[in-house]
């Protein structure tokens, strides 16, 4: 059976706000037209694979203010996550351990709720 750690509830949030934010920034990064800046589209098969990419309008200031905040709170996170007082008091292996427990904390939150529900 894995170890279990009692994470305090300030770092179970903030790592379920990182997962939150990651996935929000992925998800508008993917919508965004390529490039940043206008350009036109090109087409490159000069290298070991074709490169091909549409004329790009370039973001709004809206989003690319939207993908700083996202990136900057993302940073925030990481950062309180990483210097959390919680690690202090592990091993380095076992800190090792519990910080990859943590990043996957969310998915055993979820499991245990489906199997209470299921009884």
């Amino acid at each position: 059976m894995a170890e279990t750690y009692d994470f305090p509830s300030d770092l179970l949030a903030g790592q379920e706000e990182l997962h939150q934010v990651r996935a929000e920034l992925s998800a508008l990064l993917k919508r965004l037209p390529w490039s940043v800046e206008p350009l036109d589209g090109f087409s490159d098969d000069n290298g070991w694979r074709k490169v091909e990419r549409p004329a790009s309008p370039g973001w709004t200031e809206d989003e690319q203010a939207e993908v700083e905040k996202l990136r900057r709170r993302e940073h925030e996170l990481a950062v309180f996550i990483s210097t959390h007082r919680y690690w202090s008091e592990l091993s380095g292996a076992d800190r090792m351990r519990a910080r990859s427990a943590l990043k996957h904390a969310h998915e055993q939150t979820a499991k245990d709720a489906a199997k209470k529900d299921g009884e």
